[in-house]
């Protein structure tokens, strides 16, 4: 009997065993391409942006631009979101340059943030982040208001629903 437990219990490990390799086989990730196709020249923008107390950008004041349009939306995007803040954890209120490099020998983009200026009346502003957050927020409960208006028009009237059928008749 004891036997008997221990091969099924061998069986129950080496089961597992295998099905966690081939698991592990199976979600590793292949290499597929990028859906469009990236670029084959080197590209550059470079932002001026105020930076409030806490770290956060607070916006752009001026834009150095690349040629390429989609490159310019995501560097932009994601200038607005960062946070720019010493390694110990403390931010500094000031003026700072922003630079993007996409280097199309790796494909890969430097992010570089250099002080320009310290200080400024914006120390205390909120974040660009957290005001289109707040915004989109917004935008996202008034459309659900007005879907909810529009459903609510399309419902007939209770005095409708109460008075539509018809009275009983007898059966003859």
């Amino acid at each position: 009997m004891r036997l008997h437990r221990l091969a099924v219990a061998a069986l129950a490990l080496g089961g597992s065993l295998s099905c966690g390799a081939a698991f592990r086989a199976a979600a590793a990730p292949s290499p597929r391409p990028f859906p469009f196709p990236l670029p084959t020249r080197p590209l550059h923008t470079s932002f001026v942006v105020e930076v409030n107390a806490k770290g956060q950008v607070v916006r752009v004041t001026s834009a150095s631009w690349s040629p390429d349009g989609g490159y310019n939306r995501e560097t932009y995007g994601n200038v607005l979101q960062i946070f720019i803040r010493h390694p110990d954890g403390s931010a500094e209120t000031g003026l700072y340059r922003v630079r993007y490099d996409y280097d199309p020998r790796t494909h890969r983009i430097h992010r570089s943030v250099a002080l320009l200026k310290a200080g400024g009346s914006w120390a205390h502003q909120e974040g660009a982040a957290v005001v289109m957050m707040r915004i989109a927020k917004r935008n996202l409960e008034r459309r659900l208001q007005a879907e909810r208006a529009a459903r609510e028009r399309r419902l007939p009237s209770l005095h409708h629903i109460l008075h539509a059928s018809p009275s009983p008749s007898p059966h003859s």
